[in-house]
Order: structure tokens, then C-alpha cells, then sequence
């Protein structure tokens, strides 16, 4: 029985039909194409696979990528990187700067514990 489905089904995509264009007055046959619904099916996808393609193509190798949103320029996202660095250098100094500011006051207070050495030195006479 899956046989008989599997040959209906592959014969329907096979089946030839013709596609006639007239010319209503005269009824004259002006071009005609012999068609499958499996020959259809291949030449819309092939056609939809192309046109995408194409637009991917246009859209990667021509200036018209700089109107996708969020896409830049090479000067834009070169200024970028340099402030994104910058930035990273200015967090690292304003935290040794906020450490050496703590252990200032440690130090002043008097709240900064000192390692005291409890070894004797051995002094010359």
C-alpha cells in the first residue's frame, strides 16, 4: 500500500501539463510551455535560492551594508575601539588610584596594621 502511495504521488509531480498563451481576439496560440508540477517546484526554488543570493551578495560588497541599522562605518567602529580601550585604561587607573587613597587614610588614621619583625638582629660589637 506505501508502494502505491509513493508511485501516486511521484507520478503527480511528473504528469505533463501544457501552459498556453493566446491572444484572446484571434485566439492565436502566442508561446507555449510544457510543465510538471515537479519541473515548477525546482524553478521557484532555484529562483528564490538566486534572489536571495543576490540581495546577500548586493548587500556584503556594496556601500548599501552602512543602511543596515546597528551596521557602521570602518571610521565609526575604528573610534569605537580606541574608546573602548581608553576607557578599560582610565577604569584600571581610577581603581589603583581609589586603593592607594584607602591605604593613605589606613596609614593616617593609625588603623593600618604593621608587621612588626620579632626576630633579634645580630649586631656587631
Amino acid at each position: 500500500m506505501s508502494t502505491e502511495v509513493s508511485t501516486n504521488s511521484s507520478k503527480r509531480f511528473r504528469n505533463r501539463y501544457r501552459l498556453v498563451v493566446m491572444n484572446d481576439d484571434t485566439y492565436e496560440e502566442i508561446i507555449t510551455f510544457k510543465l510538471s508540477r515537479l519541473s515548477v517546484y525546482v524553478w521557484l526554488s532555484t529562483t528564490f535560492v538566486l534572489l536571495v543570493g543576490f540581495t546577500i551578495i548586493v548587500l556584503m560588497f556594496t556601500p548599501l551594508k552602512y543602511y543596515i541599522p546597528g551596521y557602521g562605518n570602518n571610521t565609526t567602529r575604528a573610534q569605537l575601539i580606541y574608546l573602548k580601550s581608553r576607557t578599560d585604561s582610565l577604569e584600571q587607573a581610577l581603581q589603583h588610584k581609589d586603593v592607594y587613597l584607602e591605604n593613605l587614610k589606613k596609614t593616617l588614621s593609625g588603623n593600618m596594621p604593621v608587621a612588626r619583625d620579632t626576630q633579634l638582629l645580630a649586631l656587631p660589637k
